[in-house]
């Protein structure tokens, strides 16, 4: 029964919070240009739009570009009910199911690569190519980052290793964890195609990644498309919060108050990134895509300089 109440409760938070973290982020960068922007619902809005909408499909496709949104979401999915919103229902955890985590988003961007190719568009396969490489550029430092975590929690099990963080209060008064910190907002910042990597909002030929290889895609198909990589998002989100500004050890209340009194506070940080992330793309320009490697590079050294800090200062 716990589990099940489990795998509600993350998807219903998941799938609902995610577009509310889009609205957020496209608000913040309106108000920093002051213009008025879309409403903070409008992904809400254009997810139900689409989802009432029919599909054209490529006549020379194949299956793939027609499997690869219910893929890229059922993945996606997956991956979310493996990162707990909060622990006071349980969780679906076991030993190395963070690993398994990053190859169920990689699973749906191998796909969505895939897609690109199918349909024989030349921006479908620009999008491709730089998609692979960029992930393949920032894939290492996701699991380093991972390992430094999981060696002080003495397991890849996301809920030990949230347990194991919530021990120590305040992870992020400690350099190893401020670095892999600092590591994985950047491995957000490229994982979900934003600025200084991409950006989500230009439909510019030449600079198109992410965009690019959704161009092909219509109705409830890019709807799922585009919900997926929210909930991707999200979960790269959930994972950063809740491992270094844990707040289960705050709460005293027990029963049903602890559980709405954790999801409220989860909901705040959530936001709270957000908006961080909305002022860092405010605040930065896109890159050139061959300097892509150097943000690369960094996000890879802080994880790394993390990883060899805990061997010093963390044991």
């Amino acid at each position: 029964m716990n589990t099940i109440l489990y795998i509600m409760i993350q998807l219903a938070v998941m799938i609902l919070l995610a577009p509310l973290v889009n609205g957020v982020i496209a608000r913040i960068k309106a108000v920093s240009q002051k213009r008025r922007g879309v409403p903070l619902l409008q992904m809400y809005y254009d997810i139900y739009k689409l989802m009432h909408k029919g599909v054209v499909v490529s006549e020379v496709s194949s299956w793939i570009f027609k499997a690869t949104p219910y893929i890229v979401l059922s993945s996606t999915l997956a991956a979310a009910v493996l990162v707990p919103v909060t622990t006071r229902t349980g969780s679906a955890g076991f030993s190395g199911d963070l690993i398994l985590v990053v190859y169920l988003l990689a699973l749906g961007r191998f796909f969505m690569c895939l897609a690109g190719l199918d349909t024989g568009s030349t921006f479908g396969a620009m999008g491709s190519s730089r998609e692979a490489m960029i992930s393949a550029l920032i894939e290492p430092t996701i699991l380093v980052s991972a390992f430094t975590v999981g060696l002080s929690a003495g397991s890849t099990s996301v809920i030990e290793m949230m347990a194991a963080m919530q021990q120590k209060n305040m992870p992020l008064t400690q350099p190893a964890f401020v670095l892999t910190f600092a590591a994985m907002m950047l491995v957000i910042i490229a994982e979900t195609s934003r600025i200084p990597v991409d950006d989500p909002s230009t439909h510019l030929e030449l600079t198109m990644v992410h965009e690019a290889m959704i161009l092909e895609y219509s109705g409830r198909h890019l709807a799922m498309m585009e919900l997926g990589a929210a909930v991707k998002q999200l979960v790269l989100m959930v994972l950063v919060v809740n491992l270094f500004l844990p707040h289960e050890q705050m709460i005293q209340a027990a029963g049903a108050a602890s559980l709405v009194l954790s999801l409220a506070i989860f909901t705040v940080k959530i936001l709270a990134a957000a908006i961080v992330i909305g002022l860092m793309e405010v605040f930065t320009v896109k890159l050139r895509f061959f300097s892509i490697s150097n943000f690369a590079a960094v996000s890879f050294i802080l994880a790394f300089l993390g990883f060899m800090q805990y061997f010093v200062l963390g044991r």
